[in-house]
């Protein structure tokens, strides 16, 4: 394909920058002459009374030749533009060497094996070895790198049976949800015959010779990555038998959208399901597995409540985790037999902080907080006695695991923080003392940098925390590039991680800030709600105040200040670009839910239903939705920030579809001089199981796009 179908020219004028002293300084950008022409047809929608236009409605169509001809044009264009950078490159390069370290994951245990996955640096997904005991010899177990000649198979492991002879391992490809369940003798680290197609959403629950699992009927052919899914069903496969043998164990027909999450207590006792219709709030049902012909019994059937069953105790009661009576969530004990809430028994009250979750290990439990955003771990007993905190290696950061069989005598955790590479740590549960496991090694110099976090106002009056990161002594003069990142939704904390990507930022005087917006669940679910349905617009009303607060205090600048958010940060993104395009200078909305008012008709959407609304279920779901809905609210004659849509083919959680039609009327609207590209990547999903190499085109690109506009040269 020609990387040059449209003619890019220089731009005769300067842009204006935030500094008038380097304006005359500045290189003149490309300008785009012609976009691709994208073909309307006339296509009106009633809701309520009111019609919407929707003339890209046939973007929705990810199948036929007119949409992949416009998709092969817009992926020319793109790429010519992108190609005539002249820093591109440059980015590629370090940022290949910046990535070029070895990525670990924590060890997974079954018996006396130890499992971990390791990648080199540069392979394209990895390997995952195993040892017969902690110092035994490592063996490769799985080579995912070998499931596809593209490196675009993507694999993890589910679990192994409670003789720890057999592992069950979820296989996705080219990023989809969609995957499949394999079999694999540990001992011999072969394959077995059993393959388990049109999995998705799904664990391995072992029980006796084979396992529960979660899976949808087979789609119809050509809708595999749009259709609708319903009907996500529970099923015990034996092992060593084909699936069309496979039992069902259960199906809602009378709720067909609703999701199904099977799991079992360690001492497989209680089958538990999670019914839930979205992404929020669910019902708990049991059963005793043993009885293969009986129904699950409702243990709480409240959608509006978050119950998680933790564990089992060894008298038959189950912990639980619940936001019932607390917003940030407490621990409590539930009699089965008497399931009402006037019998639990409270074993770890609320307090101020957001429990965010409890894990089992070694009969032992571990707290899971967040305070203010940052992990804090404390350990107890199944009463929540003698409870002790975990030191963390740094007061801010992010931790995950300590699980493990009630066995066991130690497990391993993970830490990690904006400028600390991850570290895997062994904790004894006997002295209560960490270990360093696992040392990640990068190539930059972490104490060159530092980060914060401070509190500003949104537009209401609430206090936002934000983190902010950056180069010690930068100086606050308004002009350093700077991009402002957060999600927003479906109670997702945004918590400290590092990224070896965001160094091309820092190393180059530029600034990450991360702001916990409304919407996630950083201070309970009252943070959450105060963020979802009619209150999303707070969500987005706390992004521009971050900005303006980041401007304000002289980090940076509209021309210098970029934004970018993935999924229902996409939608975050593309809200405040729309509603305030003037205060960024770039926009890159990734895997957006761009368009609100038909979102729940494709695959998995209608689980977001809680979380947005339906705007085909009531008027006042449609007045408010179609007020913020990105895609509706793009207007003609309106000089938008640069703009670098992304999106991938195999989408199939929010289809390429919302970033197809906003793309479109944003090329069709923008009136200024500043581009507007869809980045499409193909033999990709969502963002997980993308290869190395996919990965360091799309860092190289975001960057390049980013910091080109930005007046800024590498």
């Amino acid at each position: 394909m020609k990387r040059t179908l449209y003619t890019l020219l220089i731009t005769t004028t300067f842009l204006s920058s935030c500094n008038n002293k380097k304006e005359s300084t500045e290189a003149p950008l490309m300008t785009i002459k012609q976009y691709p022409v994208t073909a309307k047809e006339e296509k009106t929608l009633d809701f309520f009374g009111t019609s919407v236009s929707d003339p890209y409605m046939w973007l929705e169509n990810d199948t036929a030749a007119n949409t992949e001809a416009w998709v092969n044009e817009q992926i020319a264009l793109t790429t010519g533009y992108l190609d005539s950078i002249p820093f591109r490159q440059k980015i590629k390069d370090r940022f290949t060497e910046l990535f070029n370290f070895e990525k670990v994951g924590a060890p997974i245990k079954a018996g006396e094996y130890y499992f971990m996955f390791r990648n080199s640096g540069l392979e394209p997904q990895g390997k995952y070895f195993v040892r017969k005991g902690e110092e035994g010899a490592e063996e490769v177990f799985l080579d995912i790198n070998a499931l596809s000649s593209e490196g675009t198979t993507a694999a993890s492991l589910l679990g192994a049976d409670d003789s720890n002879q057999y592992m069950a391992v979820s296989i996705n490809e080219a990023g989809s949800d969609w995957g499949r369940i394999e079999v694999f003798d540990i001992a011999t680290k072969t394959r077995l015959s059993d393959r388990l197609e049109w999995v998705k959403f799904s664990g391995a629950t072992w029980y006796k010779d084979g396992f529960f699992y979660n899976r949808y009927p087979a789609p119809e052919k050509g809708k595999e990555l749009s259709g609708n899914n319903e009907y996500h069903m529970v099923y015990y496969h034996k092992l060593g038998t084909d699936q069309a043998q496979d039992q069902l164990v259960y199906r809602d027909d009378e709720r067909p959208y609703m999701y199904n999450m099977i799991s079992a207590t360690e001492d497989k006792k209680f089958l538990i399901l999670n019914a839930a219709p979205g992404t929020d709030g669910w019902e708990v049902w049991i059963k005793n597995p043993e009885d293969t012909q009986g129904k699950f019994k409702p243990l709480f059937t409240d959608i509006s409540l978050h119950n998680s069953i933790v564990e089992s105790t060894a008298d038959g009661q189950l912990l639980m985790h619940t936001d019932a009576g607390a917003s940030r969530y407490r621990l409590v004990q539930v009699d089965p037999n008497n399931p009402a809430q006037e019998n639990w028994k409270e074993i770890v009250p609320q307090n101020d902080m957001m429990l965010q979750g409890v894990s089992t290990c070694g009969g032992k439990l571990f707290l899971s907080y967040l305070d203010r955003a940052n992990t804090r771990i404390f350990v107890c007993n199944y009463d929540g006695s003698d409870r002790k905190e975990i030191a963390m290696p740094d007061k801010t950061g992010s931790a995950s695991g300590f699980y493990g069989k009630h066995d066991e005598k130690t497990c391993f955790y993970s830490f990690t923080s904006f400028t600390y590479p991850t570290s895997i740590y062994k904790y004894d549960l006997e002295s209560g003392k960490s270990e360093e496991f696992y040392t990640i090694s990068v190539k930059f110099e972490p104490s060159a940098y530092e980060s914060k976090q401070i509190m500003y106002k949104s537009k209401n009056g609430t206090e936002v925390p934000m983190f902010i990161v950056h180069k010690k002594g930068l100086k606050l003069d308004g002009n350093n590039p700077t991009l402002l990142y957060s999600y927003g939704g479906f109670s997702v904390p945004m918590q400290p991680g590092f990224s070896s990507s965001r160094i091309i930022l820092l190393e180059n005087g530029g600034v990450f800030a991360m702001p916990c917006i409304r919407g996630g669940n950083e201070f309970g679910e009252e943070w959450h709600k105060g963020g979802m349905l009619e209150n999303k617009q707070n969500v987005f009303d706390d992004f521009i105040a971050a900005a303006e607060y980041l401007i304000k205090e002289k980090y940076t600048c509209s021309e210098k200040l970029a934004i970018n958010g993935g999924s229902n940060g996409g939608l975050l993104v593309g809200a405040c670009m729309t509603q305030r395009p003037e205060l960024f200078g770039v926009a890159m909305p990734e895997v957006g839910v761009l368009d609100m008012l038909r979102y729940h008709l494709f695959t998995v959407g209608k689980g977001w239903i809680p979380e947005y609304g339906c705007a085909d279920s009531s008027k006042t779901a449609f007045d408010y939705l179609y007020k913020y809905s990105p895609y509706h609210n793009l207007k003609k004659g309106t000089n938008y920030p640069a703009t670098m849509v992304f999106t991938a083919d195999h989408d199939d959680r929010v289809v390429p579809a919302h970033s197809f039609k906003f793309a479109a009327r944003l090329q069709e609207y923008h009136s200024g001089k500043e581009p507007v590209l869809i980045r499409i990547q193909k033999s990709a999903g969502h963002g997980a199981g993308m290869s190395t190499n996919q990965v360091i085109d799309s860092v190289a690109d975001r960057y390049a796009f980013m910091l080109y506009n930005m007046h800024v040269t590498l």
